[in-house]
């Protein structure tokens, strides 16, 4: 069905008018936060690299470091980790499992779908086993409670981030909003060409068409609020107590003599400009928490860390990044209070990074 620029700017999911914003919408983000401030925690993109961030916050729950965040929002991996991470350390078992034992034949399958080199059946069947009814009336439970699931999508026909209000998804209920919070997992981790996208069906002025979705991280690697107020020349005050951000990238610059091959090309170059974005975002981010007043934390991958990774999704590799990030979680020092130096500057990373967070 044929839409217009128009009927995707009304555009909304039948039945769920609060299910979702645009992600540079200032008005639209005010209105979905929760009426009291506290921690906020921001889950990055990372792929394979999730694991990390799997580790580091059940680390954080066995040392009882960990509040229960006002505000959780995910992009690509992590919005795939946020719906456990939001509900409690009870979900603590599921999120390592997922993130230790699931291997590239459990995520995709090589052979083009038209629109992608790949085919995510299997990640979508993942997705269905692991987001049980069960968990989302406990996130349901927990968006009554006051507090908020976020997760961002790329809507490809608009050119424009859309952030999902996953508790308020999950406190309709029923088979709809299941199906719906499912999909919009899946889309958050699709990676445009690599990935298929996903169609997600909205009606807008009067029409119902499908929206085509992809990885959040098209629009950056995580998300803190709308990018006019997260300027540096913006006196936005962030409500939040505290400011955690988890990074499930490495953000050294990685040495490859790369192949004369498009994957190669392509796997490189993204990396490096997923490090740029990254480091980026990180310095934007500390500005504002300066700005605003309030704590910054920032969890990355130890720059030593430089486990071995047979390809995709290499059960290994993860194991080894899971315990590095459990590790780190348990210490007394889980978080740094400033982002890592760029590469050249002659700064070192603090010594006194902020506790596990306000409780």
């Amino acid at each position: 069905m044929p839409f217009t620029a128009a009927d995707d700017a009304a555009a909304v999911i039948p039945g769920m008018p609060d299910a979702r914003f645009w992600g540079d919408s200032i008005t639209d983000f005010e209105a979905a936060l929760p009426s009291q401030p506290g921690p906020w925690l921001i889950l990055s993109t990372g792929g394979a690299d999730g694991a990390f961030g799997a580790g580091l916050l059940n680390g954080l729950s066995a040392a009882r470091n960990r509040p229960d965040y006002a505000v959780v929002i995910g992009v690509s991996t992590g919005a795939l980790m946020a719906p456990f991470v939001f509900a409690g350390s009870r979900y603590d078992a599921v999120l390592k499992a997922v993130y230790t034992q699931t291997s590239a034949a459990d995520i995709f399958e090589v052979g083009g779908t038209g629109e992608s080199f790949l085919n995510t059946w299997p990640l979508k069947d993942l997705i269905a086993r692991e987001i049980t009814p069960a968990l989302l009336e406990d996130i349901a439970a927990a968006h009554r409670g006051g507090r908020r699931l976020f997760v961002v999508t790329s809507n490809l026909d608009a050119g424009r981030p859309v952030v999902w209000n996953m508790g308020a998804i999950a406190a309709r209920g029923g088979d709809q909003a299941l199906k719906l919070f499912r999909s919009v997992l899946l889309a958050s981790g699709s990676i445009p060409g690599a990935f298929p996208p996903v169609l997600i069906e909205v009606e807008g002025n009067g029409k119902r068409f499908a929206e085509m979705h992809v990885d959040g991280g098209v629009g950056g690697q995580f998300f803190v609020a709308p990018p006019a107020l997260m300027e540096s020349t913006s006196d936005y005050k962030i409500p939040a107590t505290q400011l955690y951000i988890v990074i499930n990238s490495g953000l050294q610059p990685d040495f490859e003599v790369v192949e004369r091959t498009t994957p190669t090309i392509l796997s490189q170059a993204v990396s490096m400009a997923i490090k740029t974005d990254l480091r980026d975002l990180l310095d934007r981010a500390y500005v504002a928490a300066r700005r605003n007043g309030i704590g910054f934390n920032v969890a990355t991958i130890p720059p030593g860390f430089s486990a071995p990774s047979r390809g995709a999704f290499d059960p290994n590799y993860m194991k080894a990044l899971f315990n590095v990030g459990y590790d780190q979680g348990k210490s007394g020092r889980p978080f740094a209070a400033e982002p890592p130096p760029f590469p050249g500057s002659s700064a070192s990373v603090p010594n006194d990074p902020q506790p596990g967070g306000d409780k």
